[in-house]
């Protein structure tokens, strides 16, 4: 369970510095790395709100509570 929230969080912060680039740029990295294969490309965005939902799931129901000191 520890293995599937670090690659969740790892893998919502490798999407949004995909999207960064996109914002400030123009250029669609995620989209490039894909090979402009669209199924790949919205398998990989359906993927994102899959490991959104496990992060909000994990913080509700484990409720961490180490203090941040």
């Amino acid at each position: 369970m520890k293995l599937t929230t670090i690659l969740c969080s790892a893998y919502l912060i490798l999407t949004g510095v995909f999207l960064t680039v996109f914002a400030f740029s123009g250029f669609d990295l995620l989209l490039f790395l894909c090979f402009y294969n669209q199924a790949v490309y919205r398998a990989l965005l359906s993927l994102t709100g899959v490991a959104a939902a496990w992060l909000a799931f994990w913080l509700a129901a484990f409720r961490p509570t180490d203090p941040l000191s």
